[in-house]
Formats: C-alpha cells, structure tokens, sequence
C-alpha cells in the first residue's frame, strides 16, 4: 500500500515538471500608449482617464513556433481576450484595448499560456 501511494505522488511530480531540455517559458509584459519599432511606447504604470487606448506588448520565450497565448485584459467584471500567434523563441507581441472615459481604477493584463495557465500579469492603473 506505501509502494502505491509513493509511485502516485512521484507521478504528479514528473506530471508537473516539464521534460528534460523544455523549460517553462518565461513572459515579459509592458504597459504603453503604443508600439513602435516592435516596442512599448509611453511607459507607465497609470494613465490619465482621456488616453483613449493602451497596448500590452509582451515577449515571450522558451515556447514553440505555432504556439498561442492569450491577452486578458481585465476592468472589475469585465474582461475581453485576444489571441496572439507565438512564431518562434523569443517573440514579441502586443495588443491594444480602446479604454472608454469611465472605465477608471485598476487594470490587469494577463497573458494565459494556449492551456489556458497564466503565464504572468501586470495591473496599471486608469484616472
């Protein structure tokens, strides 16, 4: 009985460990008024109320051409997706989220891996 409890817990360990030469990939996420030169512009962690849009620009490596992830940009209750094409280690990509007047306070941007695992966030504030 011991034997069969020992060999299921080292099977959810390997389960959770990626395979040897595969590591998790890892995301960087900036906040910007724009992209330029494959580049967030504009930096910052708040934005006035009136800036209209933003763009989450993100790179992303250590996953494989062909691959997706998601941009979860989240207001309260409200959240909408984009999904983005990865085509290589490192990529870069963004998306932008149009940002209505009233749509003040705290923001989160999640990027979820194609499994639909957070990969990483980045809150910024709005007003």
């Amino acid at each position: 009985m011991k034997m069969t409890t020992l060999g299921l817990l080292t099977l959810g360990l390997v389960a959770a460990v990626p395979p040897v030469g595969q590591q998790a990939p890892t995301v960087e996420i900036t906040i910007g008024r724009s992209v330029a030169a494959g580049a967030a512009v504009d930096t910052a962690s708040a934005f006035a109320a009136d800036v209209g849009q933003v763009a989450g620009w993100t790179r992303v490596s250590g996953m494989a051409a062909g691959s997706k992830i998601t941009h979860l940009w989240i207001h309260g209750a409200d959240s909408s997706r984009v999904e983005l094409n990865v085509g290589g280690s490192p990529w870069r990509t963004y998306s932008r989220k149009t940002i209505p007047a009233d749509a003040t306070g705290d923001w989160t941007l999640e990027v979820l891996g194609s499994d639909g695992a957070k990969l990483a966030s980045k809150t910024f504030k709005i007003g």
